[in-house]
């Protein structure tokens, strides 16, 4: 019997749980801009739950079932999914560097993209000419 009553609230707090934990707070809605752009958010979701429970015996002074449990739920955005004409990028939201190299990590895709773009600029030029 007692077994049964720590069970009963171990399932009311998972319940609650499923209840808080949403699967649109992970990947939200997407949103469309004006010239086309799809942005959608998300989100890093953290949770954590806790239950515990005492049976007290008849021969205690004051018999019974204790018990009790806790969840807590964190949804902290992570960044944006770009995506446009074909194709697709994270846009992440990260606090600004502290150093030079963190701000060169930081510019490295943007450098590459640029890069990529002036050599294809390029070689098409070169191919135009020979």
């Amino acid at each position: 019997m007692a077994n049964q009553a720590v069970g009963d609230l171990m399932e009311g707090a998972m319940d609650k749980i499923r209840s808080m934990v949403d699967p649109n707070a992970v990947v939200g809605s997407p949103i469309t801009t004006l010239d086309g752009t799809t942005l959608i958010p998300i989100s890093r979701l953290t949770f954590g739950f806790a239950s515990g429970g005492s049976d007290k015996t008849a021969s205690s002074a004051k018999p019974g079932i204790w018990g009790g449990g806790g969840a807590a739920v964190k949804v902290e955005p992570v960044g944006f999914l770009l995506s446009k004409d074909g194709g697709a990028r994270m846009l992440a939201i990260q606090p600004p560097a502290f150093t030079a190299m963190d701000r060169l990590i930081d510019m490295a895709p943007d450098l590459l993209e640029k890069l990529e773009s002036y050599y294809a600029k390029y070689a098409k030029k070169d191919a135009a000419q020979g």
